[in-house]
This record gives C-alpha cells, structure tokens and sequence, in this order.
C-alpha cells in the first residue's frame, strides 16, 4: 500500500496537541473508501438502492416471522482503489447489503445487535467473481429505493475519541476520558476541533466508523460479552478491538434512505472472518 496522507488530520492535530501526542494521534489514522454519488464520467463502483442481482437459486433475503429486507447497496470489490482498503478486504466480487426496515411488514421489529433474534434483519450476501448473476424478483410489497450509483475516494479516517486506543495515545494510562472540565485543555482544544471536522457521516467502506453517537465498536463489544459494561472496562475495550468496520451507510435523500432521525447504518465484522469472507459473521449497528 502506499503511501496516504490528509493534510487535514495532521494539520488539526499539529494546531491543537503537542507535538508528541499529535504523532501518537495521527499513527491511529486508518485508510478508508468515501462513496460519493458519481458525477458523469466517473466509475461507478457501488450502488445505492435499486434491485439487486443474484445468483441463480439464491433467494431474497428475509427475517422469518417479519418479512423481506430491503435492499441496501452492492459493492464491487475489484474496482474498488486497493489504496483505502485493509489486506483482508476481498479483491473480486460483489458485498450486497440487506437491511429489515419495516417498509414492506410495518410490524413494529426492529434490528438490534443486542439481540441476536434480531440478527437475521441485517445480512450481507458475498457473491464470488464470476459467479453468473440475475436480476432479482422483487418480493411483493416491498417497494426498491431509487437507485444511486457511487464512485470512490481513498482517504484518511480518524478514530472515535472514545475508543481506547484514543485514550492509550492521548492519556497514556489506560484511564477513561475524565470529566470535560477535567481534560487538559490541549486535549478539549482538539476534541472540539475535530468534532468540527468530522460533522458528517456519508457512506464508507472500511477505515474508522464517522459514529452518530458514540464508538459503534462499543455497541458490538458489548452484545458479544453478554453484559452492558462502561467505556473504558478492560474486556469492553478487547472485545471493541476486535471488530473492523466493513460499511457505513449514511441516510441519504437522494436514494429516499433515511435511518431513523437522519442516523447511519454500520457493519462490522472481525479480520479472521474477513479474510476467510464469512459475511453472515459480521453484525449491524443502527445509529440514530
């Protein structure tokens, strides 16, 4: 991989930490993959909404009981820059994501990484390169979000404050992120600064999740070990290291996608089942 940079995380950091912390700090920066709506001439390398193509015998993904999910977006992974992705990202193939939002059977369920019932409203399929593929039949009642083709941009992503390895860099001791009254005031400077920053979500692949409110790995950490456990509990922050972000789907008007009061969905998944493409491994954060 060669060499990234984005002038304007080392910038924010040089202005606001000292210079020790600001290279501790910017070590953490990860690549990513912006999606952006593409502009004519531009390769398209993902879609938002429309309908999905399948291989054949390959059914429309549903959560038995509630009914279809709706189709979220498809990823082609062989035109996607190698750049902004980890070695475990697939080289060939399509990721398609599916979401149960209620349009089609407004029972009232809904999709929660802390309750693994709910597990089968999110799933994401993986289909091999080369794999012949069909224009899926459409479940009745289920209307497709209009179609939005994406193009990417390889960028630099920044971690949640709240993650440990934040407060590892930051603090140096391991201890949770005191009152903000009780911060260092280089340190608040740069909080602020940064939020500032990153005020928009927008859609992703890999790199560090833009969160709605607070660490998504958090979120995922907390449904594996079983017990609701506060930021900063030793086996809160192992098991919060163990997840990558696959994607982040921001809402989006233009493909009439809007996740609760104008949140973002998020998989994650772990590098061993990355690798070995165990996609029904990875688990959904609905952030709102």
């Amino acid at each position: 991989m060669g060499a990234m940079t984005d002038e304007r995380y080392s910038r924010l950091a040089a202005e606001h930490l000292p210079t020790d912390l600001a290279e501790r700090w910017t070590a953490l920066l990860r690549p990513c993959i912006r999606l952006h709506r593409s502009a004519q001439g531009e390769r398209t390398v993902a879609v938002l909404g429309g309908t999905p193509e399948l291989p054949a015998g390959v059914g429309w993904p549903e959560w038995q009981g509630h009914g279809p999910l709706s189709f979220i977006a498809s990823v082609r992974c062989a035109e996607l820059p190698r750049e902004g992705l980890t070695e475990e990202f697939p080289h060939g193939g399509t990721l398609l994501f599916f979401f149960y939002d209620g349009r089609a059977d407004a029972d009232g369920a809904f999709v929660s990484v802390c309750e693994p019932e709910s597990r089968a409203g999110a799933q994401v399929l993986y289909v091999p390169e080369g794999t012949p593929v069909f224009p899926a039949d459409v479940p009745e009642g289920l209307e497709p979000y209009p179609r939005l083709d994406l193009t990417a941009v390889s960028e630099l992503s920044a971690p949640d404050l709240w993650l440990p390895q934040v407060r590892e860099a930051l603090l140096g001791d391991g201890r949770p992120w005191p009152e903000l009254r009780e911060t260092p005031a280089e340190i608040r400077s740069f909080r602020r600064a940064l939020m500032r920053l990153n005020d928009r979500v927008g859609h992703q692949l890999g790199g560090h999740a833009v969160p709605v409110q607070g660490p998504v790995e958090y979120e995922v950490a907390n449904a594996e070990v079983g017990v609701e456990r506060a930021w900063g509990d030793g086996l809160l922050d192992e098991e919060a290291g163990r997840w990558l972000v696959l994607a982040q789907f921001d809402s989006d008007g233009d493909a009439d996608m809007v996740w609760g009061d104008e949140g973002a969905l998020y998989w994650l998944i772990r590098p061993e089942d990355l690798t070995a493409c165990r996609f029904d491994e990875a688990r959904l954060v609905v952030q709102h």
